[in-house]
């Protein structure tokens, strides 16, 4: 039977419910055990999907489809298990499944209320699928306190009662600040999140407390008498100079100990923390460094693109050089063609990330020329792909109105939704294999890939794949013709040949467009290929520079 290990946070937003959830997953796992993370998110979006990057950062897909929280991702970086539609559930999505019930006449008549209804929800969400599983976390989102977390922290009491105290631990995360002008770390607020936690029914049974200075032994035990736990349950959890430096930071603070301990766990076996000195191995030694362009329109959100940033850092360890990436403004270049040079002559790669919308368009087009005329190493991911599309079909093809129907009518619809271009004979071709294409493409999708291509390289030799998607539009396969007359070759393609996955120069080091989102199952212990092969091309630039 499962054991289940429940995070909540108090204080303040922010900080790092996610990542500690992964880094604790990360050590059990290292101790042989089998874990899986779930997400609780209070808000009533049904899904991230509709959110904008501005207030929720990206959307991570899993394989089965589901847009979700980004801290999915984290999940999946740390301990390499797949995340699935069934990790994450907001309480917009049980309300719309309780009221689809009742609407149904499930519930004959009865009221339905949040108390047993929505409660008996969380809880059938947080136990479903367990059964070959030696721990269950499950990270609720937003802090104590807030009027949308009531319901997840009374199923979190109502399970703990039901399966007991030896089947489930809660991990409560906290703020302890330093007052500069007293010189004092204190620990009032950590108390007060502790007492409206503990007044809602639950007691936290370790206490993880984010802090900018080492807590003194005073302190902790200040904290543990009046917070109720152990001493040695009052764990410090002080900045880190990486992500992936928190695992080892938290197991020399005695985490997962402290966890197996409240379990009476006493014959584990000691954790293989090897791959971890690994990775900080080659993040904290590099032998070289290069500068990375990524032209988006989300620059200043590092949230945005939190799975790419993460796949340029793997990209980095696998060639054991430093990324430095410089994001862009893609508008800049619509303003002033002098800032084209200025700011990307310097990049030893360009990168133009997915995205949706026309702003900033001619500005990613213009840096995939850039780099085509320069030789500099490029890669573009999803709309990037496409927009290297719609550079190729002007410059190289002789396509001057080329463009894309998300950005308004045209006579040149390079990229449009699979339903405005496709014939009826490859309409019926795919509506019999259950893909008709007219709306999000989500989740993991096979390609074929062209034998002897850059991209098959990359691959290993590979000819087939299966990549993650997140995208509504196309690149048109009625301009496949010229776009590889103008040396735009399409080396990648769906498994019935009908839509394009993947483009490539030959004729330059490196320039490769693909449909697919491949930083979503980038791992620091597993960078993605075509990342840690874009980085080798930029190291090669670098030596040019």
């Amino acid at each position: 039977m499962a054991r289940y290990i429940f995070i909540t946070g108090g204080v303040v937003s922010s900080l790092g419910k996610g990542l500690m959830a992964a880094s604790l997953a990360a050590l059990l796992q290292a101790r042989g055990y089998k874990v899986r993370i779930r997400k609780f998110d209070p808000y009533l979006n049904v899904d991230p999907g509709t959110m904008s990057p501005y207030q929720h950062g990206e959307v991570y897909v899993t394989d089965d489809g589901a847009e979700t929280d980004l801290d999915l991702g984290h999940y999946e970086r740390f301990t390499g298990v797949s995340a699935r539609q069934s990790d994450n559930i907001t309480s917009g999505r049980i309300y719309q499944q309780i009221i689809a019930k009742e609407r149904r006449g499930d519930y004959l008549g009865a009221t339905v209320q949040v108390i047993p209804h929505v409660t008996d929800a969380i809880k059938e969400f947080a136990k479903a699928d367990t059964e070959d599983l030696d721990f269950v976390l499950c990270e609720i989102g937003g802090t104590v306190g807030d009027i949308e977390s009531l319901p997840f922290i009374e199923a979190i009491r109502q399970l703990r009662n039901e399966l007991g105290r030896d089947q489930t631990a809660l991990i409560h995360v906290t703020l302890v600040p330093y007052i500069s002008a007293a010189g004092e770390l204190k620990t009032k607020p950590t108390q007060h999140s502790v007492r409206e936690l503990t007044s809602l029914g639950v007691q936290p049974d370790v206490l993880l407390c984010r802090c900018e200075h080492p807590l003194p032994e005073s302190v902790r035990a200040k904290i543990a008498l009046f917070c109720n736990v152990r001493p040695q349950a009052v764990i410090q959890a002080l900045d880190a100079p990486s992500i992936y430096g928190v695992p080892l930071q938290y197991h020399a603070e005695g985490l997962d100990a402290e966890v197996l301990r409240h379990f009476r766990i006493e014959d584990a076996r000691l954790p293989d923390l090897s791959r971890w000195d690994d990775i900080i191995d080659r993040y904290h030694n590099p032998e070289g460094e290069v500068t990375i362009g990524v032209v988006g329109k989300y620059v200043g959100l590092p949230d945005a693109y939190k799975s790419l940033n993460e796949a340029l850092v793997h990209g980095g360890m696998a060639n054991r050089v430093k990324v430095n990436i410089q994001w862009i403004d893609a508008e800049l270049f619509e303003k002033d063609d002098s800032e084209i040079v200025s700011q990307l002559e310097p990049m030893h790669g360009i990168l133009v990330p997915g995205g949706f919308g026309e702003r900033g368009s001619e500005g990613k087009i213009a840096s995939v020329r850039f780099a085509r005329e320069r030789n500099v190493p490029f890669f573009g991911i999803c709309l990037g792909m496409q927009m290297s599309c719609v550079e190729g079909a002007r410059n190289t093809a002789g396509v001057a109105a080329a463009s894309s129907t998300e950005f308004g009518e045209t006579t040149e619809p390079v990229v449009g939704i699979i339903t405005e271009w496709m014939t009826a004979e490859g309409l019926e071709k795919r509506a019999a294999g259950g893909d008709l294409g007219g709306t999000m493409r989500l989740g993991a999708y096979e390609a074929k890939l062209k034998t002897g291509s850059k991209v098959s390289e990359i691959y290993g030799g590979a000819t087939n794949i299966s990549e993650r998607h997140r995208h509504r539009y196309e690149v048109n396969g009625a301009y496949i013709e010229p776009l590889e007359k103008g040396g735009l070759i399409f080396s990648g393609m769906s498994p019935d040949g009908l839509l394009p996955e993947i483009v490539e120069r030959p004729d330059h080091p490196w320039f490769v467009g693909v449909q697919f989102h491949p930083e979503l199952k980038s791992k620091p212990f597993d960078p993605h290929p075509l990342f840690a092969s874009f980085i080798a091309a930029a190291v090669q630039q670098s030596r040019l520079v």
